[in-house]
């Protein structure tokens, strides 16, 4: 519920399809939404400059005005460029959901829906909405101090990224010490680069929230102690598009930065990672440093469903490869970097424990 006018979220149904609309729009009602439903873009656009919805579920293919012309739209109106979109859709292929994506869609749901999937998406994206307007409203307080932003406003930024890894720490118990010694990796990486001081403080700061979007992800999926199947793990990936939701839209460079890592922490250089499949110097540098900064991490912790490896075990599968760790996985000169800093990550990974 809206804290701040006491109105149930409104959400937005744009369906030519009368039958999968009335479908979308009873399911919304049942888990005690407003609802607001059209069928077609133009009308869609109508309303939501009438009263800016809470989230849109949105068909992708529709006569006249379809529904990456629609998002589109939506992104590009100060008044409606942050409200989350869910693309409900038959399509499958690659290249419309990079359409989609860089139409400014969040989401995906495949046609024929799952009742119980579209509440799950629904809730997680207003969630992250609530969180992301938190976050907007304390850079507009902190923007007002013009006269104190200097040391203050970072000590504020710095606190609120705290305080956001807090969080996702209650929900996975992969954080903590993890998300810690990650700052002092991809720092580490960057300096070996010979990025600037500004780049190298801010991914220092920025990085700890690369796994912020999996607040939003089931606990019975988070949480599972074994391998998870198709449909878990297609749950799990959300985690990078919902990570960079949460974080997109503020001033705050640190902000930036997190919400750019988030979303492509797991793109690979040979194009084999997700959310987008993207590949070679496409993938945002700073996202790069994180991806060989978090599987480092990720091979030496334990966990329920696997053993730690020692750091010369996990130097010799990042460089040279396992089957399913490649170096062709990384960018080269990320990975020349981590070689000349592999025996600080030790020291690292040895002094920074939970």
């Amino acid at each position: 519920m809206d804290r701040t006018t006491n109105k149930k979220p409104l959400v937005l149904v744009v369906d030519d399809d009368e039958s999968m609309r009335a479908l979308l729009q009873k399911r919304m009602e049942l888990d005690g939404y407003r609802v607001v439903a059209v069928d077609n873009g133009p009308g869609a656009l109508a309303e939501a400059e009438a009263e800016p919805p809470d989230v849109v579920l949105l068909d992708a293919l529709m006569p006249g005005m379809d529904g990456f012309q629609v998002a589109e739209t939506l992104k590009s109106s100060e008044r409606t460029r942050t409200v989350p979109i869910i693309m409900v859709t038959g399509l499958e292929d690659q290249e419309s959901k990079l359409r989609a994506l860089k139409a400014g869609v969040q989401e995906f749901l495949t046609k024929p829906v799952d009742r119980s999937e579209v509440s799950l998406r629904v809730q997680n994206v207003l969630m992250l909405k609530e969180y992301s307007n938190f976050l907007a409203n304390q850079n507009r307080i902190l923007e007002q101090r013009v006269e104190e932003r200097s040391r203050q406003v970072l000590n504020s930024y710095r606190e609120t990224i705290t305080t956001l890894c807090r969080a996702a720490g209650y929900k996975d118990e992969e954080t903590g010490a993890h998300v810690r010694r990650i700052s002092f990796y991809t720092e580490d990486i960057a300096l070996t680069l010979g990025m600037n001081k500004a780049f190298c403080e801010t991914i220092h700061y920025a990085s700890p929230m690369h796994d912020v979007g999996k607040i939003a992800i089931p606990d019975a999926v988070l949480l599972k102690p074994g391998p998870l199947n198709e449909h878990e793990w297609d749950i799990m990936k959300t985690h990078a598009g919902l990570g960079a939701q949460l974080l997109s839209g503020g001033d705050s460079p640190y902000l930036q930065m997190g919400a750019e890592i988030a979303m492509n922490h797991h793109e690979r250089w040979d194009g084999g990672g997700y959310p987008a499949g993207l590949k070679g110097q496409v993938i945002p540098i700073s996202a790069r440093i994180m991806n060989i900064c978090d599987q480092y991490d990720a091979l030496r912790s334990e966990r329920p469903y696997k053993k730690a490896l020692s750091h010369d075990s996990v130097v010799e599968i990042i460089t040279v490869g396992d089957g399913r760790t490649m170096p062709s996985h990384f960018d080269p000169d990320v990975l020349e970097a981590f070689k000349r800093s592999a025996n600080r990550f030790r020291d690292i990974f040895d002094s920074i424990t939970d």
